[in-house]
């Protein structure tokens, strides 16, 4: 298995690899370019819009830690606090001392969070479901030099 993979990393990607790595990028864009508007015309950033996303679609709970919030967001820390900030400053969120540990800030969305992240994530949802069918993953099968489509 692992002379196989050494093998497949060694050779050249052939052309149809390139041109599916192409297109699935060009969709990415074209998906984010269209989510970056939505939240724009909705008067948040397209970074306040993902900080919203990624603290009501934690796994579990209703609020995330800033820590995770980094993680999710693939941020530094600063820059996420920050993030917070101007969200709570605009009245999309709030920060609580969390109960169980006092050293973690649990940031949780308000009511106008929550009703602006409900109407940026049905706009979301119906694009991507306008899409089904033309955005699709790469899948490398590694016995074989070419890529395939999920």
């Amino acid at each position: 298995m692992e002379k196989t993979h050494a093998k497949n990393s060694e050779r050249r990607m052939s052309k149809a690899e390139f041109e599916t790595l192409a297109r699935f990028r060009y969709q990415l864009r074209r998906f984010l370019r269209f989510s970056e508007e939505a939240a724009r015309r909705k008067g948040v950033t397209p970074l306040q819009y993902q900080l919203m996303l990624q603290i009501k679609g934690f796994p579990g709970r209703e609020w995330a830690t800033v820590v995770e919030l980094a993680e999710r967001l693939q941020a530094k820390h600063h820059g996420v606090v920050a993030l917070i900030s101007r969200c709570e400053k605009a009245g999309l969120v709030v920060r609580n001392i969390s109960r169980a540990d006092m050293r973690l800030v649990e940031v949780q969305l308000t009511e106008k969070g929550e009703h602006c992240l409900e109407q940026l994530a049905r706009l979301h949802r119906a694009e991507h479901l306008s899409l089904r069918g033309e955005f699709t993953l790469p899948a490398f099968n590694p016995d074989s030099r070419e890529l395939a489509l999920r």
